[in-house]
C-alpha cells in the first residue's frame, strides 16, 4: 500500500502501462532490454522466476528503454528499492579503494556488499 492507502502497482500493472503508452508487445519490450519474452511474460503474469526477482540492470534498462516510467517507479513495481546513481567518478574511486584493500578484505567487503545488496531485494 501507498501513502495513501492505494495498492501500490505492480510489475505486471506496469508493463502493460509500457505496453499502452509505447504501443509495443511484450517481445518488443524483451527485445528492447535483453531478455526473452517469456521473462517478460513471466514479469506480467506475476512469475518471477527465481526468489530474487527482475534482475536491476534490466529493471534499468526498462527505464532507459522507456524513459517515461522513472527507475524509482519501476524497481517499487517490483517491489524492490532503487540502487542510488553511481556516476564514473564514484566508480573509478571505489574501485581504486578496493584495489588497496588486502586479498582478506576485499573478501569481507564483498560477503558485505552482496548482504546489503540481498536485503535491497527483499
Amino acid at each position: 500500500m501507498d501513502s495513501h492507502g492505494e495498492r501500490a502497482e505492480n510489475l505486471a500493472q506496469l508493463i502493460k502501462r509500457i505496453r499502452d503508452t509505447y504501443n509495443v508487445n511484450e517481445s518488443q519490450i524483451a527485445r528492447a532490454i535483453g531478455v526473452t519474452p517469456a521473462t517478460v511474460n513471466s514479469w506480467t503474469q506475476g512469475r518471477r522466476g527465481t526468489k530474487r526477482g527482475p534482475n536491476p540492470e534490466k529493471l534499468r534498462a526498462l527505464a532507459r528503454e522507456y524513459p517515461k516510467f522513472t527507475e524509482v517507479e519501476i524497481f517499487a513495481a517490483a517491489n524492490r528499492a532503487a540502487p542510488g546513481p553511481l556516476s564514473q567518478d564514484a566508480e573509478e574511486q571505489l574501485l581504486d579503494l578496493f584495489r588497496g584493500l588486502t586479498e582478506e578484505q576485499q573478501r569481507m567487503k564483498l560477503i558485505e556488499l552482496k548482504a546489503l545488496n540481498d536485503s535491497n531485494k527483499r
